[in-house]
């Protein structure tokens, strides 16, 4: 028995290389990049755990659940981490971030999240990058939600860091990852005793094995299909260029906003304002009078594949997610997305409308047109 995923021969270190160049050059970095072979927490940890230990002091940005995570990674290194914590309907600010330098001068390291596409919120890296290299202190920054769905320029923000994953708006595999790793961040972690040796975790295994010795022997076997399904998903913005797939997932936030606020019922957009609204995924806010996930419930009945989904954890009572990113950026799915939710809040109205005199406030012709015009 024959089959196009089995009996495939083995993953060279050249082809295994040539795909770490072709990330590189989507991230426009010059930086080292390690392909990890696992999903992106597997980096996103390995670099906290390689760069921190009992003499780091950190700023935590929490502007969503990943922030949390690498609040809990840095403290269980011995780290002394300051958290700035900001509502989950907004952005962290650059002059926020250089308020608590200003009250911990003593900082070296800022733990950052691009796009949280669990709360919808985007950061604006760029000037926070600016506060970063003004403290001098070590920058990590998950943008495994927001590469190919905005701008991630790890070289020209000073990121020392940058992890990223394909399985979002790369449309790619969720089994392997890829971090683009500084020169100070390679010297933190040669300095760091505790950063991981002849672990899974371990960046520095890869640099001394794989990286300083030339790219000609891989560690371990690697995960061939991820590795080729990585290639192709590059391969497939390569040819349609990086700016028309940021492109794209722009318009499909923009429309799913507009489609939003024109559809009624009580729903409107969770991230206050459109510019700290993340173009990876849409989250929206239920009607108080029902629960966000007894409505994307519904709406997933009627239409079982559409990218919906509630907010995790205590955000289920009142959080929609529209996940409009990778494939399902596209005008086609997002009115899909708007019929589909305003359907299922009419239902949900009807269905607690004992004397049929409430009506549902929802208006699905007008949440097409809205999106469609909001669509570039």
């Amino acid at each position: 028995m024959t089959h196009p995923f089995l009996d495939l021969a083995p993953l060279s270190a050249a082809r295994f290389a040539s795909i770490e160049d072709r990330v590189a050059r989507l991230l426009g970095t010059e930086q080292d990049v390690v392909i990890t072979q696992g999903e992106a927490l597997l980096p996103l940890e390995g670099a906290i755990r390689a760069t921190a230990g009992p003499g780091t002091v950190a700023l935590n940005v929490i502007t969503g659940p990943y922030g949390q995570t690498f609040g809990d990674w840095l403290r269980d290194c011995g780290a002394t981490v300051h958290d700035l914590a900001v509502p989950f309907h907004t952005a962290v600010t650059a002059a926020q971030v250089r308020a608590a330098f200003a009250a911990h001068p003593e900082i070296d390291f800022v733990s950052l999240v691009h796009a949280e596409a669990a709360t919808g919120n985007t950061n604006p890296v760029a000037e926070i990058g600016e506060a970063v290299r003004e403290q001098g202190a070590l920058f990590y920054l998950d943008a495994v939600a927001s590469i190919g769905a905005e701008p991630v320029l790890p070289d020209a923000w000073g990121v020392d860091l940058c992890v990223i994953g394909a399985q979002k708006a790369m449309g790619g595999p969720a089994g392997v990852s890829a971090v683009s790793v500084s020169e100070r961040a390679w010297a933190r972690m040669a300095a760091n005793p505790r950063a991981p040796r002849r672990s899974y975790l371990s960046l520095l295994d890869w640099k001394e094995r794989w990286i300083d010795g030339g790219r000609t022997a891989l560690l371990h076997a690697p995960a061939q299909l991820e590795m080729l399904a990585l290639e192709a998903c590059v391969e497939r913005i390569e040819a349609v260029g990086l700016d028309a797939v940021t492109a794209r997932h722009r318009s499909a936030a923009a429309a799913t906003r507009a489609g939003a606020t024109a559809l009624g019922g009580g729903l409107e957009p969770y991230v206050h304002q459109a510019s700290e609204a993340a173009p990876v995924a849409t989250t929206l806010r239920a009607p108080a009078d029902v629960a966000a996930s007894a409505l994307v419930a519904r709406a997933l009945a009627a239409a079982p594949g559409l990218p919906l989904a509630a907010g995790g954890g205590p955000l289920a009572a009142e959080m929609i997610r529209v996940n409009h990113y990778g494939q399902d950026a596209t005008l086609e799915t997002v009115q899909a997305c708007l019929t589909a939710l305003g359907t299922a809040l009419a239902a949900e109205r009807a269905a607690g409308d004992v004397d049929g005199k409430r009506g549902n406030g929802v208006d699905l012709e007008g949440a097409r047109r809205a999106a469609s015009a909001a669509w570039r």
